[in-house]
């Protein structure tokens, strides 16, 4: 492993490439750090030393924010405004047709669609930045603190409070681009990771400090298969033969070859359990957002709501979580995978697959497969986003338990995709990749 990292640093251009990455990341990583102008860090400190807010809907966005988030810092908001723009525009390619046609255009029509990307990312930006404000001013973003995180009540530092946040939401876009541009791998996709990675040896420690080592190597031994599984599962597809038709072209012959279409027993990736989680989030925001006077009791539909949607462990709460994983696996791989369009590009290069007539036989035959495939997906990430609930009764854990769910399947994933990149240009430069 470490002769294969030394032939990496030894190639110059991606030696560069990797520490312009690695640069990248230090800087996203300072900057989570980095109060925002009115607010009181002192008070900040006290209410994150006091809790308040495990297993609720900011415990799941600041980890996707690498911490930032409750700390209210410069880069709060984190890359989250993005990933959600980035998602709308993909499903509107469903319901809008000139979203699909720029889809289909090529390079310009990408470029107009990351556009669009953008200017809905600083909207959103703004939105999300609003209601962070709004619930830090409040006090609900700390339920058990009655420290003011921001002291200030000018309308001039609300309004600077909220352009700084939509500000850092594009300075991370912006930081994601350029690693995609200069650097290796997925920029978003790694400050993604890199945000996640930054709070598991606070998880652990935390495990380790309230359940003794027992449980500590317990949880280690538990990750590491956990972990084995899923990069099986991930790596895992099914291969559908084709063939390629012989073809004379002038004094030419062309076709004749053999090949596959690989479909992946995860093709949704981790996208069901982002579009879940944040689903049945919005029963937390009421709960937070309807809490009742000093001294009195919840409302009965609060208190229905607490007991059979916002607590993990309710039945009520898993059955909706697995139908929910299940019905947004089946969704999005409707939107990614089309078997007509797959059929009719074969159909035109002269390709079939063996044993089944070109063209709409070919694509029942593609969406026959594609529907047990994702059958299979959907049952191996719902059991995947079980593993936090499982870990909440067996160890206390919160929903970010660092062996489970989105943060285990992004870590994964992004990890998985940039080896392979790596590699890539390793074998492009010398006839041995990174991995043997």
């Amino acid at each position: 492993m470490f002769s294969a990292i030394a032939r990496v640093f030894k190639t110059p251009d991606l030696r560069r490439k990797l520490l312009f990455t690695l640069g990248i990341i230090v800087i996203y990583r300072i900057g989570v750090y980095i109060p925002s102008p009115g607010v009181d860090y002192t008070a900040v400190k006290q209410c994150m030393a006091l809790g308040g807010t495990s297993g609720g809907l900011y415990d799941f966005v600041n980890m996707f924010s690498g911490g930032a988030l409750l700390q209210v810092s410069v880069l709060a908001m984190g890359i989250m405004p993005y990933i959600t723009a980035s998602i709308i525009i993909q499903l509107l390619r469903v319901v809008v047709p000139r979203f699909e046609e720029l889809h289909k255009d090529g390079q310009a029509g990408q470029a107009k669609l990351t556009q669009y990307t953008r200017y809905l990312t600083i909207a959103l930006g703004l939105l999300q930045a609003t209601t962070l404000v709004t619930t830090a001013k409040s006090g609900a973003l700390f339920s058990n603190c009655q420290y003011p995180i921001i002291p200030g009540n000018s309308i001039w530092t609300i309004l600077l409070l909220i352009m700084v946040l939509t500000a850092g939401t594009m300075f991370i876009m912006w930081l994601g681009e350029m690693v995609t541009e200069k650097g290796v791998g997925n920029g978003m996709s790694l400050l993604i990771f890199v945000s996640i990675a930054a709070g598991f040896p606070g998880s652990m420690m935390n495990i380790l400090q309230n359940k003794g080592w027992w449980t500590f190597i317990l949880v280690i031994l538990i990750g590491l298969v956990i972990l084995a599984l899923v990069v099986f599962v991930e790596q895992s597809q099914r291969r559908v033969p084709v063939q390629y038709a012989k073809r004379t072209i002038g004094r030419r012959t062309v076709g004749g070859t053999s090949t596959y279409i690989p479909i992946k027993v995860n093709m949704a990736g981790v996208i069901p359990v982002i579009f879940a989680s944040s689903l049945l989030a919005l029963p937390m925001m009421i709960v937070q957002f309807n809490q009742p006077p000093a001294g009195q009791n919840f409302a009965p539909w609060v208190e229905w709501i607490n007991n059979n949607l916002v607590s993990t462990s309710a039945p009520l709460h898993v059955l909706l979580y697995v139908l929910l994983v299940f019905g947004f696996t089946y969704f999005y791989v409707s939107i990614t995978f089309n078997p007509t369009e797959v059929a009719d590009d074969m159909k035109k290069y002269g390709g079939f697959v063996p044993g089944i007539r070109a063209g709409e036989p070919t694509a029942k035959y593609l969406g026959f497969v594609s529907s047990r495939i994702t059958f299979a997906g959907a049952i191996y990430l719902a059991v995947v986003a079980m593993i936090p609930i499982v870990a909440l009764t067996l160890v206390g854990a919160n929903q970010n338990f660092p062996f489970g769910g989105t943060s285990l399947l992004i870590m994964v994933g992004v990890g998985l995709e940039t080896v392979k990149q790596i590699n890539a240009q390793m074998q492009q430069r010398h006839y041995e990749g990174l991995l043997r």
